[in-house]
């Protein structure tokens, strides 16, 4: 997947793919899916976002974790994921959140 993913889909499908990898290897992987993808494809990704500012949430303590048993892995929040989203040539259109930790967020 950091060399090429088939091409010509309509719609590649990550799930929780992306908070497994540092900004340049989740750019990387984006960017493949971007140029390989149909014109008018999209990307979902499903993975967790952290909620902004000190609240609390269950998203902060897995970060911790990600941290400790995979270098470079993150939890993103929003804004975060519309900069690497942007930075791999797509553009963040929707961030739905879902009744478990995972949000689904489209990019086109």
């Amino acid at each position: 997947m950091f060399a090429s993913v088939p091409s010509g889909a309509d719609a590649y499908v990550l799930k929780r793919v992306l908070m497994s990898y540092g900004d340049e290897g989740a750019e990387r992987l984006l960017r493949n899916c971007a140029a390989a993808m149909a014109e008018g494809g999209r990307i979902v990704a499903v993975d967790i976002v952290m909620a902004a500012g000190n609240d609390p949430s269950p998203a902060k303590p897995f970060d911790i974790l990600m941290l400790l048993t995979q270098p470079g892995a993150l939890i993103r929040t929003e804004d975060e994921f519309r900069q690497l989203f942007t930075a791999a040539g797509l553009r963040l259109t929707r961030v739905i959140p879902t009744d478990s930790q995972n949000s689904v967020l489209e990019a086109v």
